[in-house]
């Protein structure tokens, strides 16, 4: 792949992610966001720091299973990154943990909603 492909492919899931960020708060669950530019820049910041999470948790040797058990540690560690992009990112505010959990849970909603309506009209 070359490197602008790359670029291409990291800004085109900044967007939708930026949307999805965007349209929840909207929703106004647990997420306010002042428009899409701060959306946009969201999507960036939690990308980066789930990423960092990530890793860390991988150079540390923690390996998260699947199940329940994986999906409800997957589903804090969304709302802790919402927290820390919330307090990064001006114009995105999170209305404490509660509030990251249920936007967590709103996001993937919202982003399989969108699968579902993309792949019907495919």
């Amino acid at each position: 792949m070359s490197v602008l492909g790359l670029i291409i492919g990291i800004l085109i899931a900044a967007v939708i992610n930026g949307i999805l960020i965007w349209i929840v708060g909207k929703l106004g669950l647990g997420l306010e966001v002042d428009g899409f530019g701060p959306a946009f820049i969201a999507a960036i910041v939690i990308a980066v720091v789930s990423w960092l999470i990530t890793w860390l948790l991988g150079a540390l040797g923690i390996t998260i299973s699947g199940g329940i058990v994986g999906a409800i540690i997957n589903l804090i560690i969304a709302a802790v990154i919402l927290m820390i992009g919330g307090s990064i990112v001006r114009g995105l505010r999170v209305k404490g943990f509660t509030g990251a959990l249920i936007a967590a849970i709103a996001i993937g909603v919202v982003a399989w909603l969108i699968s579902l309506l993309v792949g019907a009209l495919v």
